[in-house]
Order: C-alpha cells, then sequence, then structure tokens
C-alpha cells in the first residue's frame, strides 16, 4: 500500500517493519516464526526489520539476537517496560530497560532503539543516555537465497533437496478436490489440504480456474480458511491462476511469502513488467512460464530464449530479485505417436540444465503430470515416467515440480524391464521406443504398481531385511510380527533399533540423496 502511494505521488520514503512475538516460542500472534516473518517483510523501500511490544527487554533479548543473524536490513528494537503487573502498571526502572538494550549493542545487535508499553519520557532518556556515542550493528553480507513462507520458511537450495508442490488443491489436478469447492463443503476440502502437508507436500498449490466457479471468491475464501488452520498454513503457498484478478486477490490474503503461478511475456513485455512490478510489491516469488507472443516454447532453443529474455527484463529493468524467480520451461506429452514430441522430455532436462548455468540465482519447476498424459488410465506406467523423469531432471538442477506424491514411484523400485523402456521414451534413445513401451503397457494395464514394485517373495527373507524392506517402502502390514520376530531373536530392544531399523533409514537416506525417492514416500 505505501509503495503504491510513493508511485502515485512520485515521492519515496523509507520504511521501518516490526513484529510483535507474543509468547516464549518466538511467534507472532498468528503464529508465523520470526524467521518466515523477515522473509515475509523484505521490500524495496523496508529499511530496517524490528521487534517492539512484547514482553519486555529481558525476553526479547535472544530474538533480536537471531533476528540480527536473519537481515542484512537495519535492525530496531522498541520493547514494553517488562510486562504489566496486576494493575496494569509497568514496574520496569528506566534504567533497567537502558541497561538490556546497551547489552544488545555490546552484542553488536542494533541499530535504531526506542521504547513501547509502559516506556515514560525518563526510559527514553536513559535509553538515549545509554546508546548515545555507541558504535551500531554493522550491515552484515547474507547469502542469496530464494526463501518462501508460510507461518514458517522454506529454503529452496541444494540443502533442500527437491520440493515437491501438492497439486490436490488444485481444481484440475483433483476431481474430488472440484467437487468440493462446488459444493461450497469447505470443511472437507481444508482436508485435502491438510492430507496433502502430513503426507509431504511442502509447497501447496492452490487454482480454482474452473469456469462454473467464481475464482476470486474462492481464492479469497480458501486462502482465508487456511491462515486459521495452522497444520496447513505453516507452509507457503502457491497462488495458481491464468487470470490476473485471482493472483491479486491471493496475494492480499496471504501473510507469508507466496510463489505467484504465474506470468508469462504471450501479451508482451509492458503487461509482463507490469504485473511483475505488483507481484514483487508484495514481497513474493513467481513463476515465469515459457512463453512468448509467438506461443509455448516447445525446443530447448525456445526455452532458454524465453527464459533469457525474461530473466534480462526482470533483473535488468525492474530489479526483480533473481533468487525471487522461478522459469517452467513447459513439462510437455511425451510418448504420443508423434515423432516431434519424441525429445520433449529431453528437451526440458537440458534447459533446467542451462537456466541453473546461465541465470544466476534463478530456479526451475514444472507441472509433471501433463508428461504422461498419453498414458492416462494406466497408473503402472505414468508412476515409471514420473520417477525416471523427476531422477534426470532433478541431477540437471531441477528445484521443484507441482505433483502427486501417490503418482511417483521409488526409481529402484520400478520393474527392470519397464524402466529400460521408459528411459528409451524420457530420454529419447531410439525411435521405436514409444512402441516398445506401449506394447509393454498393454501387457499390464489392469496391474496395481503394487503387484509389480512389492512381490511375495520379500516374505521368505530374514527378519531383518524384511524390517528394512518395510521401513524403505512404508509398508506397516507385517510389521507386529516380524518384530516380535525381532525380539525374540536379538537380545535387546536397541539392537532392533540400531540394527534392521537403523539399516532401513540409511537406505531411504541414501535413496533421498541420490534423486530416487522423495519427501512424501520418506515421511511415509
Amino acid at each position: 500500500a505505501s509503495e503504491k502511494v510513493f508511485e502515485e505521488r512520485k515521492k519515496y520514503l523509507p520504511i521501518m517493519m516490526s513484529g510483535t512475538l507474543t509468547d516464549k516460542s518466538g511467534r507472532t500472534l498468528t503464529g508465523q516464526t520470526l524467521s518466515a516473518f523477515v522473509a515475509s517483510m523484505q521490500s524495496d523501500y523496508v529499511i530496517s526489520l524490528g521487534l517492539n511490544c512484547s514482553f519486555g527487554a529481558k525476553e526479547l533479548l535472544p530474538y533480536v539476537k537471531e533476528l540480527a543473524g536473519l537481515t542484512g536490513l537495519y535492525v530496531s528494537v522498541h520493547p514494553n517496560a517488562g510486562l504489566p503487573n496486576q494493575l496494569g502498571a509497568y514496574d520496569e526502572l528506566p534504567r533497567e530497560t537502558a541497561a538490556l538494550l546497551s547489552e544488545l549493542l555490546d552484542n553488536g545487535c542494533l541499530n535504531i532503539v526506542g521504547g513501547c508499553c509502559g516506556t515514560r519520557p525518563a526510559h527514553i532518556q536513559a535509553i538515549h543516555n545509554a546508546t548515545k556515542g555507541r558504535t551500531p550493528r554493522r550491515l552484515p553480507t547474507l547469502l542469496t537465497e530464494t526463501i518462501v513462507a508460510g507461518l514458517e520458511p522454506l529454503k529452496i537450495n541444494k540443502a533442500s533437496n527437491f520440493i515437491n508442490i501438492g497439486e490436490r488443491t488444485n481444481v484440475a489436478g483433483s476431481i474430488k478436490f472440484a467437487r468440493l469447492i462446488r459444493d461450497k463443503k469447505y470443511e472437507e476440502a481444508l482436508s485435502v489440504a491438510k492430507e496433502q502437508v502430513e503426507n509431504g507436500a511442502q509447497i501447496i498449490d492452490i487454482n480454482f480456474d474452473d469456469g462454473l466457479l467464481e475464482g476470486v471468491q474462492e481464492m479469497d475464501i480458501f486462502l482465508k480458511l487456511i491462515s486459521s488452520e495452522p497444520d496447513i498454513s505453516r507452509v507457503p503457498i502457491m497462488v495458481d491462476s491464468s487470470k490476473w484478478e485471482v493472483i491479486l486477490t491471493g496475494l492480499k490474503a496471504i501473510q507469508g511469502k507466496p510463489i505467484v503461478n504465474s506470468i508469462s511475456l504471450k501479451n508482451g513485455e509492458e503487461e509482463f513488467l507490469q504485473q511483475a512490478k505488483i507481484i514483487k510489491q508484495f514481497g513474493a516469488a513467481v513463476v515465469v512460464m515459457a512463453f512468448d507472443e509467438n506461443g509455448q516454447a516447445d525446443s530447448y532453443e525456445k526455452k532458454i530464449a524465453i527464459a533469457k529474455r525474461a530473466y534480462d527484463l526482470l533483473v535488468g529493468q525492474i530489479q526483480f530479485p533473481p533468487e525471487n524467480i522461478v522459469f517452467d520451461v513447459n513439462i510437455l506429452a511425451i510418448a504420443t505417436g508423434m515423432k516431434e514430441h519424441n525429445n520433449y522430455g529431453v528437451d526440458f532436462i537440458k534447459a533446467v540444465g542451462w537456466i541453473k548455468e546461465n541465470l544466476p540465482f534463478a530456479k526451475t519447476s514444472g507441472g509433471l503430470s501433463n508428461l504422461s498424459f498419453s498414458f492416462r488410465g494406466n497408473n503402472v506406467i505414468r508412476e515409471a515416467i514420473h520417477s525416471v523423469f523427476l531422477y534426470h531432471a532433478i541431477k540437471a538442477g531441477l528445484d521443484m515440480a507441482i505433483l502427486n506424491p501417490g503418482m511417483i514411484q521409488i526409481y529402484d523400485d520400478i520393474d527392470k524391464e519397464l524402466l529400460q523402456l521408459v528411459e528409451a521414451v524420457v530420454l529419447n534413445q531410439s525411435e521405436e521406443a514409444t512402441d516398445h513401451l506401449i506394447d509393454y503397457a498393454g501387457k499390464v494395464q489392469n496391474q496395481k504398481t503394487e503387484k509389480v514394485v512389492v512381490e511375495d517373495v520379500w516374505r521368505s527373507a530374514s527378519f531383518a531385511e524384511r524390517l528394512k524392506l518395510a521401513l524403505m517402502r512404508g509398508i506397516t502390514e507385517y510389521l507386529i510380527d516380524d518384530l516380535e520376530e525381532a525380539r525374540k531373536a536379538l537380545p535387546t530392544a536397541i539392537e532392533i533399533i540400531e540394527g534392521p531399523l537403523m539399516d532401513g533409514m540409511r537406505a531411504v537416506g541414501d535413496l533421498f540423496g541420490e534423486g530416487k525417492m522423495f519427501l512424501p514416500q520418506v515421511v511415509k
């Protein structure tokens, strides 16, 4: 709002942002952590981030120290004079408040000081006397990294591995969710969102682009309902729509730092930059689609050309933070029977690698379900295609994708014949690859994934191997019997934990680190 007025009046003023912590957990009244608050409040004209009011300077000390390490901006503190007594008065003496703030200066944590509830002129004078002529905190140079936030922050970097974005709160990604929204069954719709988070979704994609829905209204209602559900709102939101007014509604309803999905050069540079400026004012990240005035990029050359052009416009013309740019260079359907589609997977993977090498700090994403569309109805094949594609795309640098965790297999569990066929299709290794996969698909049309992945043979292995495999695959059916067998065979319970269970955990960790298993499967 301030920046909008600045633009209208052509007068620009510095902004100080300050938050209030409400309890010893260090969260704001709405439940945001301090680090999520910092991630959400970064903006062009904000010169300082600070804490005020709360529970007095003494209790604020550790949080101000934490804040000083989280931001490259100035740090302010305006504490209460302690907590009010039973009569509502504040008993903390001026010299006590001043001494506490002086300690923060000693630790190099402060740039701006003042007082809040209960501080009188005498307190302000004492603070002035204690801080006058003192050396303020030096502004640190922080690592440039992508951070989005709900009630809690999410760093997107190499350490975080691949980020999965839940698609089930997208009316195009879930028939059930679309039906619940149309029927105004919002509590049940919220349970869809909650289930995604519980199953390992680190961001949730929310989309109401449906001809039977009023997108602006539904986005506003649903995001406000989510804000009262901390189990959901702790993760960042991806506001997804092809309609700008719906995106704008989403930006206004979210207290954290969301990702906008998406904008593009489809209607030219002027509209593209105008929308990007508004997204920047909200402090959000943005998905940029590989789409321009000539249409959707379907080749490697077109994908990287549009990405380069968009990046240069955003960073060069409006100083959009490059770490807040996420490129979606179009995951398109493969194995369609049309020869010109055969290299779509390879082109996407190559384009991701090029972006990571040539567009500093930018991230990459995509919508996974499009890839296997030609095999809809055959989940065995679709899940294998998704897993193989992600394995190679993540190695090339893919940071995140919108997906259904239930439609992904563990890479190493894919039937070896199927794996070879899918690799050939995804990587376009031969002109006959699609025909060979179609032939295989006919054999397994009615099979369930579990029948391919989990064979009865594993039950004849040792209890240690059975426990390890059960942990790796999230199978709970036989745990009671297998653990009882282990209890009888091993002297102590700790040997069960440090033996087969830890073996399973190590295997899960290795698969996750290699990009062969994904967080929802780890959670399971």
